[in-house]
């Protein structure tokens, strides 16, 4: 039997790098709508890192017996994004109040259900592969 080798973090990846590509390449399209594109770089690079950081604390605790460490972590992760987007966003509001840009800041919102979706789908896909799970 072969195993299936490829990388977990492949479908993260890959978002991260298609929706870097259309930010880059959508300047035009995304300014006529009244998207900010620095913003949004920088909301999906903040996003992709939370993400895997979220990720490898996940997955450390699958090699444990105790499904505590599992429900710790789950909850480590899910207070990490939530402050460090939290306190992305402060800044964010704080620092450009007068020229807030709302489509950018709700799509990075969207972003983070998307970026949380993957990762919770690839993370079951590894539960499902272990004994024990």
């Amino acid at each position: 039997m072969v195993k299936n080798r490829t990388n977990p973090l492949l479908p993260i990846l890959t978002v991260f790098i298609i929706l870097n590509v259309f930010f880059l390449t959508g300047k035009g399209l995304l300014e006529r709508y009244g998207f900010n594109q620095a913003f949004l770089l920088v909301g999906n690079l903040i996003l992709f890192l939370v993400t895997i950081l979220s990720y490898y604390i996940s997955v450390s605790s699958f090699k444990s017996n105790n499904p505590n460490v599992f429900v710790r972590s789950i909850y480590k992760t899910t207070m990490l994004k939530l402050f460090v987007i939290a306190i992305a966003a402060v800044i964010y509001i704080f620092t450009f109040r007068e020229n807030l840009n709302k489509p950018s800041l709700i799509t990075s919102m969207a972003l983070y259900i998307v970026y949380t979706v993957i990762e919770v789908s690839v993370l079951t896909r590894i539960l499902k592969g272990k004994k024990n799970a």
